[in-house]
């Protein structure tokens, strides 16, 4: 049986450890993926890539994010934490720098999707380290403001290209992500693994560690995170591309609607963190697929600001929310599961997440237009909102499996 030891947990050192985690977060998650995002318009008017090009090359980072996530739940004890949670990190920065000399599709290629496993290992083994820590401390409510480093992060690949958009072309402009990966990721690291957080040995009669994770209460759950992951990616990869293509030249939103984004996200963590903590994670996810759902749905019903403005705003304030709710509930379903619970589901969000650029770069080669691709994430999270219909409450979900035993 796990000890709880709220009293030993001081305000500084709660802090300071979800701080080092959402740094991490910010590393791998915005300098390592999202940052492509807004470099990608620069890469293509620079000549580096082609709309296809870009396309596919997203699609092997988020493989490599798949494939990372999948390590994690073979490796997902601490112990395995404690050094995949390095090791992933320094291979980050190495393809990060990497980048910056890189000029043909199938190198860039091989780096984004090497540099994708490190960010799904790490995306997985780094909050749920935290997680393990904080339930340990009776506070496993903090757990989601660990993500409040996407928004941060989002924020600041925004700026780095922006600022850097007239003096760098080409690879290059990859130089301002792998130089302030370095200093982050050193300290994000070396504060997590000082964590006290005890390996439990696979001797130690927790046989839930080794069931099921699919059962009639995840099922539903997992289905239902599949929408999200493919509902999502769409704008976050094209919607600076989308917005190039709808609007006349030099309009604010060609580098704004990612500013838009960003700063949406920043509330995000906390957002969805108070609001599953009033109102219950359950409801408070489907109201966040609802949001969300309304955002891309807007982007295609009202091509121009007006929609291009909606997205940004109702996709950066809800996605965030949809992984933290989802991983929490997912954790009260199973709670002897931490670790390889969390790791399944990012797998599963990076399978869907991988899926949605490579059926926008099929509709591309049918004659579709990027604007019309949306569609997609229209019907996916539509989906998900379905199927988190149909997830019962973790504590209703134990009574029933006590009562039937």
């Amino acid at each position: 049986m796990s000890v709880s030891q709220p009293s030993c947990t001081t305000p500084r050192e709660l802090f300071s450890v979800l701080a080092a985690g959402a740094v991490l977060l910010v590393v791998v998650h915005s300098l390592g993926r999202f940052i492509y995002t807004p470099l990608l318009p620069y890469l293509v008017a620079d000549g580096q890539l082609d709309l296809q090009q870009g396309a596919s090359i997203a699609t092997w980072n988020y493989l490599g994010y798949l494939m990372g996530a999948l390590l994690a739940i073979r490796w997902h004890r601490i112990d395995h934490i404690r050094l995949l949670l390095p090791l992933s990190l320094a291979v980050h920065v190495l393809t990060t720098l990497l980048q910056t000399r890189l000029d043909s599709e199938a190198t860039i290629a091989a780096s984004r999707w090497l540099n994708g496993v490190a960010n799904g290992v790490v995306f997985v083994q780094a909050p749920a380290l935290i997680l393990e820590w904080l339930v340990r401390r009776n506070r496993a409510s903090a757990s989601g403001l660990v993500y409040l480093g996407v928004g941060l992060g989002l924020l600041l690949s925004s700026a780095l290209v922006s600022l850097s958009a007239d003096w760098l072309s080409g690879a290059a402009r990859w130089w301002p992500a792998a130089i302030l990966s370095i200093p982050l990721a050193w300290w994000g690291t070396a504060r997590l693994l000082k964590l006290e957080v005890p390996s439990r040995p696979e001797s130690s009669g927790h046989s839930a560690d080794h069931g099921p994770l699919l059962d009639r209460a995840s099922v539903p759950l997992f289905l239902s995170y599949a929408g999200a992951g493919l509902g999502y990616i769409l704008p976050m990869t094209f919607l600076p591309l989308v917005a190039q293509r709808q609007l006349p030249p030099e309009h604010w939103l060609l580098d704004g609607s990612w500013l838009l984004v960003a700063l949406a996200t920043l509330p995000a963590a906390f957002l969805w963190n108070h609001l599953g903590s009033r109102l219950g994670d359950l409801p408070a996810l489907r109201a966040n697929y609802l949001i969300q759902l309304l955002g891309v749905l807007a982007a295609v019903l009202w091509p121009g600001p007006v929609g291009l403005v909606l997205c940004a705003l109702l996709v950066g304030i809800t996605f965030v929310g949809t992984v933290l709710l989802t991983q929490r509930i997912g954790r009260a379903l199973h709670p002897h599961q931490g670790p390889r619970l969390s790791a399944a589901l990012v797998a599963l969000y990076g399978f869907t997440q991988m899926v949605g650029p490579w059926l926008t770069k099929q509709w591309l080669n049918l004659g579709g237009t990027l604007d019309t691709a949306f569609w997609i994430g229209v019907a996916a999270l539509a989906w998900g909102l379905v199927f988190s219909a149909l997830v019962p409450k973790p504590e209703a979900w134990h009574r029933h499996k006590a009562e039937s035993v």
